[in-house]
């Protein structure tokens, strides 16, 4: 990891940690966790919210402004309003992602949970995230959680990843082992 990323990954685990004391104190935990969702979704839908939160050129009062209405609007956990108000007046809002990564790991320990994220070529249905869901809690012995993107130059197949452990059954993984091996015949 690069030093940039362990310094962001270092802040937000100092908001984290404290945003989900509070929230665990207060008995709030499920609605920080639809507030990370509704938030996650925000971030992956809105461009010019990812430009606020990076932008070196908008002013903090600005940031911490736009970051307040947003959250207000959104009907965020009052605790994740407050943080994201002081995340902003201190400058530190371009941790956001690092901090929503974290505020999830943090409550699915709390839930004795893992998530698995699985990448594959086509949106995975319900029903095939419920089996999947259940194999690898066979396989690992904690209830998974998926996180599911897709990414179609896999062709096919699924590409797993719980913890530390990875399991690549996708098409293109199995091309690209192929490939080696006829290089090494001929």
């Amino acid at each position: 990891m690069s030093e940039p990323a362990s310094i962001s990954q270092g802040i937000a685990a100092r908001y984290a940690t404290a945003v989900f004391e509070i929230a665990k104190e207060s008995k709030a935990v499920s609605k920080l966790e639809k507030s990370l969702d509704d938030l996650t979704s925000a971030l992956d839908d809105s461009s010019d919210l990812r430009d606020l939160i990076n932008s070196p050129v908008v002013t903090r009062a600005a940031q911490g402004e736009a970051i307040s209405a947003i959250a207000k609007k959104m009907g965020l956990d009052a605790v994740l309003t407050n943080t994201l108000g002081l995340m902003a007046e201190n400058r530190r809002l371009f941790v956001l992602p690092q901090l929503i990564d974290a505020l999830r790991a943090l409550i699915a320990e709390d839930k004795g949970e893992v998530t698995a994220e699985v990448v594959s070529a086509k949106a995975l249905t319900k029903t095939q995230a419920d089996k999947l869901a259940k194999t690898l809690k066979a396989r690992v012995g904690q209830d998974v959680k998926i996180n599911a993107t897709v990414d179609k130059s896999l062709i096919g197949g699924l590409v797993v990843k719980v913890g530390s452990k990875m399991i690549d059954t996708s098409i293109r993984s199995k091309l690209s082992s192929l490939q080696n091996a006829m290089k090494e015949v001929g």
